[in-house]
């Protein structure tokens, strides 16, 4: 599953980061690395961007970048 695809509320942990060279990077570089455990908080009234919340902080991401981002989902307990 992609990052794009989580629900809100929903979080998941990174598997794996996609993209070509400056991009992969820039996304390596906002804290999206594998291993780490995102949150979707919220997403724009148009469907994009969303804002994430990872290692403490929010952080806004189109969902294009969102796309390249592999996740396995953690189960939601209700």
């Amino acid at each position: 599953m992609t990052l794009d695809q989580l629900s809100i509320g929903q979080s998941g942990v990174i598997t794996a980061v996609g993209g070509e060279g400056a991009l992969r990077f820039r996304l390596l570089d906002m804290g999206l690395i594998p291993g780490t455990r995102v949150m979707l908080q919220k997403v724009a009234p148009l469907g994009d961007p969303m804002e994430l919340h990872v290692r403490g902080y929010q952080l806004t991401l189109r969902k294009e970048d969102a796309h390249r981002i592999s996740i396995e989902p953690e189960e939601t307990t209700k």
